[in-house]
């Protein structure tokens, strides 16, 4: 095996990269331990929500004495509860029959479509626009940030059970948003001035090659992208598969790419997804976390809130803290979205609000960067920022963090006390108000988006 060494770390063993995917899931070794029911549990939700694991998440990072209750085997493996009795017992029963192909397939994309495959907006609302015509595989939903889905970055080294972009993986072309036009974004962006932050996301884009990478941010260095400041790369990498910084053949050159863009005077934010701290547990994953670090690199992190995986204040104190020791910024506390599997991972907005609550309580004013609990909605990122009583009646206190539009930012708003709300629409204004201050803008917004995808 080859070996990479460095003076304040223990080597670190290069190892290939071995994935499973929904038809090999009865090859992993690991399962056959479990009862035959839970394994069959496992192929009826793969047939409908993508399955894909590799053998470091497998050996690292699952404690497999706790399974099924291990927050990484729930975060990465298909559970019962992951869809509603009656889909999976039509599921399961086409299985057990062993029906036709084509009938297992119809039954698939009709509970597929009940799922909410694109929430918030994504194919419509936030498509952007090239001389008259869309261009798919990028998002511009808030005036500073474009999001791009680079196509060789449509996949993830391993796949979240909770993932809000599921969509992306499970064969459906017309599910799916990805480009691979460099010469687009760099044109989109030349045109738009006001947007001076890059999100490339996915999918995970460090599932590309060094190569591919540089094709889409090298050009940002070029003088008329210069009002592009701010290159932000979404991944899960660090936690599934940190071997991409530290003994992959291009991890240099990954890194290079890091540090010229730094150089050229571009800040790199590294935004990694850490649902628990048992991700962050590994020697390989602390390097890597050096390694990007050391380029001048920023890594912010953020997770949404998951029943079964962290829905517990202590947990998320300590991977607080565990992040700001290694050098990272906390950076968001998610509510999971309105999408997929959501009645299995949903906690109510009260019960969010009081763990965030519970968990900023344990922990020194560095970790007190993360921000929510947040709902990435359709006309905004809209926090939780507590819960009070105003002339006799009990309220949310929410805001803005982000909006559609920028005067929405900042202003704080009041829904109506609901213990079992765990999303934006499920709330009422308070107050004698008959409506929320920004919902006439924003129907108004949509109006105008659709009549020019519509003439386009």
């Amino acid at each position: 095996m080859n070996q990479r060494v460095t003076l304040d770390t223990p080597a670190i063993e290069a190892r290939p990269f071995k994935v499973y995917t929904q038809r090999q899931l009865d090859k992993i070794q690991a399962l056959q331990q479990l009862p035959e029911d839970l394994r069959f549990d496992m192929q009826v939700v793969s047939q409908v929500l993508p399955f894909r694991v590799n053998d470091y998440v497998i050996d690292e990072l699952i404690d497999w004495s706790a399974v099924p209750n291990d927050p990484v085997f729930q975060l990465t493996f298909p559970q019962r509860g992951m869809l509603k009795p009656e889909h999976f017992e039509e599921v399961a029963e086409l299985l057990k029959r062993e029906a036709a192909a084509a009938e297992l397939k119809e039954a698939v994309d009709r509970i597929r479509a009940e799922l909410n495959p694109h929430p918030a907006g994504q194919m419509d609302m936030n498509l952007p626009m090239l001389n008259g015509q869309p261009l798919p595989g990028m998002q511009h939903k808030y005036q500073e940030t474009v999001l791009f889905f680079p196509s060789q970055g449509q996949v993830c080294h391993s796949y979240c059970t909770f993932c809000f972009r599921w969509a992306q993986f499970v064969g459906d072309k017309e599910l799916r948003f990805s480009s691979s036009e460099a010469e687009s974004l760099h044109a989109y962006l030349a045109e738009h001035q006001e947007v001076t932050d890059l999100l490339l996301t996915g999918g995970d884009p460090m599932v590309m090659k060094a190569k591919h990478l540089r094709m889409y941010l090298e050009g940002l260095m070029k003088p008329e992208l210069a009002h592009v400041q701010n290159i932000r790369i979404g991944s899960k990498s660090l936690s599934f598969w940190p071997y991409r910084f530290v003994t992959d053949d291009d991890a240099h050159e990954v890194l290079q790419l890091f540090r010229e863009l730094i150089a050229a005077g571009k800040h790199i934010a590294f935004m990694a997804h850490f649902n628990h701290w048992q991700e962050m547990d590994t020697d390989v994953c602390r390097e890597a976390v050096r390694r990007i670090r050391a380029t001048g690199a920023e890594i912010r992190t953020q997770a949404p809130l998951l029943k079964h995986i962290n829905d517990d204040a202590d947990q998320w104190a300590k991977m607080w803290k565990m992040q700001v020791q290694q050098g990272m910024i906390p950076y968001y506390m998610f509510v999971e979205r309105d999408t997929g599997a959501r009645h299995y991972f949903e906690v109510p907005l009260v019960r969010a609000w009081e763990i965030y609550r519970e968990a900023m309580q344990q922990v020194p004013g560095l970790c007190r960067t993360a921000r929510g609990p947040s709902m990435s909605a359709d006309p905004g990122k809209v926090e939780i920022q507590g819960i009070t009583e105003i002339k006799g009646e009990k309220v949310f206190v929410l805001r803005f963090i982000q909006g559609r539009k920028a005067d929405w930012v900042q202003r704080p708003f009041f829904a109506k006390y609901d213990e079992e709300a765990t999303w934006l629409n499920h709330l009422q204004p308070a107050l004698g108000e008959e409506s929320f201050f920004y919902e006439q803008e924003f129907a108004d917004l949509k109006q105008h988006k659709q009549a020019l995808i519509t003439k386009a």
